[in-house]
């Protein structure tokens, strides 16, 4: 399954970065210019009564900036509704009860920085509900700039991975040892492999971009095709294929030719007899169901094969790039066989062109 983020990362956005807590500076200190330049019914702001207010703002952003952060992972192990209710909750009580406590010490200095005829209810809750608001949606803001900015990572490194364990080096030496073999005795073969080689090499400089499944269903034969001539009759291939497929769904590129290479690689190839690689497509609902399976060694000590290794983790981010939540990957070893099965929504795709 395709997980968005690491579980232990709290969603909670940090407060506790320099830039963050000035931009709460900067918010706290511009409600207080608009308030002083709104109409207000004849109550008179001065530099004394601006500094004051000001002062007091800065103060319950700081406050309110230190409590998020200290609570950050608290807060982050609650469910995101409730957990963002209590954060705007705990803002709003610290402005009510530091109103609250500004509005007496007003009082009883005499110094007139609030209204006389504010009364202590409306200054304090008044103060209490535009906290709330004003952190409510700088929580908001910088939920979803945190939630573009981990998209735009996991963008890079996918790509970063499909360009680093696509098409591997030793493939292209065995298949150019291969293609060599052929020139003299069959030049057609060899012409014919020479170009599958070109387009595979051609679709692995372009992993960043977009393909169909018609694409990636040729460029995996053609894979195929290339590894015949290495294993021989040791590599056999069944594909399982429904008559109505949407073979103009828009895919990432290279989310069908790794599977098929991982199968080659850690089955077949591993394996003295061979064996039958299976790759099989259907729909289920609005979803397009894609299965690799083969039989495989049993993953060696340590390694984290159920994880799927480079490959895979660039296909399945790539694919919650595109397509989100819905996009699903599963993948595992059981008894001698290896299966790797992607889902992907149509409708979500065909909506997005």
């Amino acid at each position: 399954m395709i997980e968005p983020a690491r579980a232990d990362e709290p969603w909670l956005p940090d407060l506790c970065r320099l830039p963050r807590l000035a931009m709460m500076f900067g918010v706290a200190e511009l409600v207080v210019l608009v308030l002083a330049l709104a109409p207000d019914g004849g109550a008179h702001w001065n530099a004394q009564r601006f500094l004051s207010a000001s002062g007091f703002a800065l103060w319950l952003a700081l406050t309110i900036a230190v409590l998020l952060c200290v609570s950050r992972r608290q807060l982050s192990r609650l469910p995101v509704a409730f957990g963002a209710i209590t954060a705007v909750a705990g803002a709003a009580w610290i402005a009510l009860v530091g109103a609250a406590m500004l509005y007496q010490l007003d009082r009883s200095l005499g110094a007139q920085l609030v209204p006389v005829k504010v009364a202590l209810g409306q200054f304090a809750f008044g103060s209490a509900a535009i906290a709330a608001l004003i952190t409510a949606v700088v929580l908001r803001y910088l939920f979803v700039i945190d939630g573009w900015q981990a998209q735009v990572r996991a963008s890079a490194r996918a790509e970063a991975d499909a360009l680093q364990a696509r098409i591997k080096p030793h493939f292209l030496f065995n298949s150019m040892n291969a293609i060599a073999g052929l020139v003299r005795h069959d030049p057609v073969v060899a012409e014919r492999a020479v170009l599958d080689l070109s387009d595979l090499f051609r679709a692995a400089l372009g992993a960043e971009g977009t393909s169909t499944l018609a694409e990636e269903v040729e460029l995996a034969e053609r894979y195929l095709a290339i590894e015949a001539l290495r294993l021989g009759p040791r590599l056999q291939v069944a594909w399982e294929r429904e008559d109505s497929l949407p073979w103009s769904l828009p895919l990432p590129r290279l989310v069908l030719q790794p599977l098929v290479e991982n199968a080659v690689l850690h089955g077949i190839g591993r394996l003295p007899q061979g064996g039958e690689i299976t790759i099989a497509l259907h729909m289920e609902g609005d979803c397009l169901h894609l299965t690799v399976g083969n039989p495989a060694p049993p993953p060696a000590e340590g390694t984290d094969r159920n994880g799927a290794g480079h490959a895979q983790r660039s296909i399945g981010l790539r694919l919650a790039h595109a397509f989100g939540g819905r996009a699903r990957m599963a993948a595992g070893w059981n008894a001698g066989y290896y299966r790797c099965e992607l889902q992907v929504p149509v409708a979500s795709a065909r909506s997005g062109q």
